[in-house]
């Protein structure tokens, strides 16, 4: 089963564009209910329906921390209720309408190096436009944005552990569906 799986990841990660270069250097704008600032730890704690943006970067959730690190790099966690995921989506370089969007019940950004780590019941989907093209599941996944790759465990500590639950990954057919007025394709006479 483990061989599937990776073969499933490796398929995934194999072909994808990389996520939006020009997110790195936009400004980030917070939109939240209350805020609690530490300027001598670079603490900010964001509270109430908070939104993150950066370019096409877009985080939610109901509680938001961030710290900035003395080269300007922010590292935030995202936190949500019961019933209401912490979630991110982001626009990917490349051709056409491509997203990669997530949820999580916690969810750390690594804005040094464009990692996402989700915790707990935690999903990864990429679109084009708005129709999703795969999807992942499990309770922890590694997603690194720049080399677009992700990697699936079974437990929220980020380790595979023999019992701890299965992942599900759905991959959708590349192969396109002729239109519904087509007539059908007949083998060969003789065939």
């Amino acid at each position: 089963m483990k061989k599937i799986l990776i073969s499933a990841l490796l398929l995934c990660a194999a072909g994808l564009a990389q996520a939006e270069k020009a997110d790195s250097y936009k400004p980030t704008e917070i939109k939240f209910d209350q805020v609690d600032v530490d300027d001598v730890k670079q603490i900010r704690t964001f509270t109430g329906n908070v939104i993150l943006t950066r370019g096409t970067l877009l985080m939610k959730s109901s509680k938001a921390v961030v710290t900035q690190d003395p080269e300007g790099y922010q590292y935030v966690t995202l936190t949500s209720v019961p019933g209401t995921p912490a979630t991110f989506r982001q626009k990917r370089d490349g051709e056409g309408d491509q997203w990669v969007e997530g949820e999580a019940e916690r969810i750390e950004y690594d804005g040094k190096i464009e990692l996402v780590k989700l915790f707990n019941k935690a999903k990864v989907r990429r679109l084009e436009g708005s129709k999703p093209s795969d999807e992942v599941q499990g309770e922890f996944i590694y997603y690194d944005s720049r080399k677009e790759f992700f990697s699936v465990k079974n437990s929220a500590t980020g380790e595979s552990k023999p019992g701890g639950g299965r992942g599900t990954m759905v991959i959708q057919p590349s192969t396109k569906r002729p239109p519904p007025d087509a007539p059908a394709q007949q083998p060969p006479a003789g065939k």
